[in-house]
Order: C-alpha cells, then structure tokens, then sequence
C-alpha cells in the first residue's frame, strides 16, 4: 500500500496587520518543506504543510485548528506566529494531545503548562523579563544612572506579559516606574500619549508597541522635545523591513530586541545559505526583504519536528513530546534545549540600538553595524550611545 503524505497544519497571519511576519515564516516553511521532500520527506513519506490563514484575527483561530483535525484530518499540528495565533490553538491542541511547536508567542504556555507544548521563541523559563533584561541592564550601566521608568503600550493582549517584565526589570536595577500610559490600537495620533507620559520627567521611555503603533509612536518622537537617555524596549515594528524602509533614519537611536542577526557569533551552520535562498525568493513579495527576525526561526521550527520525527520513527504526539523534552536540536538559530514549560532552556535575546541609518533604503539595514548589540556581553558588537537625541546624531 502506498505510504500517504504526512500532512501538517497550522494556522499564520497572511493577511492583516501581521502579514508581513507571516508571510515571511510561511516562506521560511515553504523552503525547509522543499528540502525535505527533495531529499525523500522523512520517515519514507512527503511532507505536505496545510497553513490557513487567520487573517491576524485571533478569534477565528479555534475553529481553524478545529476544521485542520476534523476535515482536513492532519496528523500533526504546528503553532502559528505569535500570542494572537498561538493561544487559541493551545486549547484544541490540548484537549487533542497533540505535539505543539510554536513559534514567537511570548509566555503562551505559562497558564496552561502543557508538557507537549515548545516555543521557538528564545526567551528562556521566564521569558516576560528575558524579552528587556539587556534592555534595563544596558540602562542601570548609565552615568548618571537613570531612575525614572516611563511605559507606553498599547491596551491590548499582547502587551501583558511584557509589561509585567518591564516592572520586573526595572525593579531589579532599582528604577522607578513613575507611569504606565495605555493607548487604543486604533490610534493613530500619538502626541496625546506622549504628553501624558512626558508629564513624569522619565529618563527611560519604555515602549510596548504593534506594528503599525509603532510608526506612528518613533515619528510621534521624533517631532517632539523628549529627550530621555533611553527609548525603545518591547516594540514589534524595528525587526520589519516594511517599517524599516518606513522610518529610515528616524530610527536612529531607538533600543530594541531582536533574535538573530548576521554577526559572526550567529552564524550557525546553514544561517547564511537559507537567509540568502529566502531573501532571493522575497524579492517581489509581500514578505519580509532582509527576513532576519522570523525566517531563521520558522525553519528552525520545523526542524524540530523533523528531528522528532527521525528520532522517534515516527508521527505519535506523546513519543515526539517526549523526545523534544530531553533532546537538543541542531537548527539554523544554534543549538536548542527546551525548559520546563517548552521555551528554550537557556535564553538568547538580543539588545540592539539602531546607529547611523542614512535613508529608507533597505540595505541600510542589511548593514551589520546598522544595529550595534549592546547585550549580552557575548554577543555584543558596541556600547550603548546615550542620551536618545544625541545617540540619533550620525556618528
């Protein structure tokens, strides 16, 4: 009898306001599926991927994952993009058993704590503090020290887990949060919110950001007369180049995290040939140009299930979950360990300023020094450049 495919489903975000990053793993998964089945797929069958897009609506994600189990009858399941895709799959995949490896979502399985749950996200066992830890440490290393933490973030979701590490961070160095300013998604003028966060004199203006916020909060700065020493912090927006090629200089200056970038630290085995096979193929595309934020971990993704699958022989949920536990997998982002609630072991994010961008063009940001990293101390290129304004200046 012939072997069927072994089929994959998921839900990303290709429509929306997250296309962009959904797209680009969508694209990252389309380029580790075609290795695979040039090569024989694994365990003697095809891989076929079944990704539906949720059209960065979190609300309709249960039924997708429900339609991918019952109609569509895949054997395996996969995590979409981030906290908005990833949480209302985690019930489903619960109740079903299913091995569950998602991507960027931040603290997913903190309550649930599900065992057959990882994240290729590498912000280790506490992942709220690991995502700014480089940010307020760089900070607390400041003369003068600074002392007044100022928050802006949008009120929604996402914005939780991160904010409550902020607190966290900035307790640890001894920092004061004097304010916490929420803001609609919906908003689109944001003098209003920097007034209001500008009336508590902050030397660091913490900033909790979507995409499109994001634009709208970094040119909301750049035309005003704050100057704290430090901006930036838990923004989604910097890593894209869509905002990139936005923004362009106004960049500058702006702190940041990130997870992989072309420093000679993180040049993994088979980093380089698959940014450069991905970026080649976006050319055109919706998805990101430089793909440096998503794509290495969406095919890294993947690589854990594959590397499950030839491990354990086969496709059974609780076997694969069992072996991802204990195992250390070989990707394209290094090598990765999981913890005891499926985030990474030991993690690996990345403090980075935004230095000497000149315009929009798109190979400013290809640049390695286009983004110095400031922490940790093992992956660092250069020192933090402070206060915001001068630290903007081109150097």
């Amino acid at each position: 009898m012939e072997k069927t495919s072994i089929r994959v489903g998921y839900s990303l975000s290709l429509t929306g306001p997250l296309a962009a990053n959904g797209q680009t793993a969508d694209l990252a998964h389309q380029i580790w599926q075609e290795r695979i089945n040039e090569h024989g797929g694994l365990v003697g069958r095809e891989v076929e991927l079944v990704c539906v897009d949720d059209r960065s609506d979190g609300s309709s994600v249960a039924a997708i994952y429900e339609a991918l189990l019952a109609k569509e009858n895949v054997d395996l399941l996969l995590g979409g993009y981030g906290n908005n895709s990833i949480s209302p799959a985690m019930p489903i995949a619960i109740e079903h058993g299913k091995f569950f490896v998602g991507l960027m979502g931040l603290g997913v399985n903190i309550p649930f704590s599900y065992d057959r749950f990882f994240a290729m996200i590498p912000t280790g066992t506490d992942p709220n503090t690991a995502l700014t830890a480089g940010f307020f440490k760089s900070a607390a290393r400041q003369t003068p020290l600074p002392r007044k933490v100022a928050i802006v973030a949008a009120d929604a979701a996402f914005t939780k887990n991160p904010i409550e590490g902020a607190r966290a961070n900035a307790a640890t160095y001894g920092l004061d949060v004097v304010s916490e300013t929420k803001y609609s998604l919906a908003t689109t003028n944001f003098t209003g919110v920097l007034r209001e966060a500008e009336q508590s004199g902050p030397d660091i203006l913490f900033l909790c950001s979507y995409l499109n916020d994001s634009v709208g909060l970094i040119r909301a700065i750049a035309e005003s007369d704050l100057d704290p020493m430090l901006v930036g912090g838990a923004m989604i927006g910097p890593q894209s180049s869509a905002v990139q090629k936005e923004l362009g200089s106004l960049l500058n200056g702006i702190v940041n995290y990130e997870y992989w970038l072309t420093t000679p630290a993180m040049n993994f085995p088979g980093v380089s040939d698959l940014i450069s096979n991905y970026q080649e193929r976006a050319r055109g595309t919706s998805a990101d140009a430089l793909g440096y934020y998503v794509a290495p971990f969406a095919y890294a993704q993947l690589q854990v299930i594959e590397q499950a699958i030839l491990a354990t022989g086969g496709i059974d949920d609780a076997e694969l979950a069992e072996y991802a536990r204990s195992a250390t997998f070989t990707t394209v982002v290094g090598d990765v360990t999981f913890g005891h609630l499926g985030e990474w072991a030991v993690p690996r994010v990345l403090t980075v300023q935004f230095r000497d961008i000149a315009s929009t063009d798109i190979s400013e940001f290809a640049k390695r020094e286009a983004r110095v990293v400031v922490a940790p101390a093992s992956y660092a290129s250069g020192e933090l450049a402070v206060p915001f304004h001068a630290s903007a200046l081109p150097r």
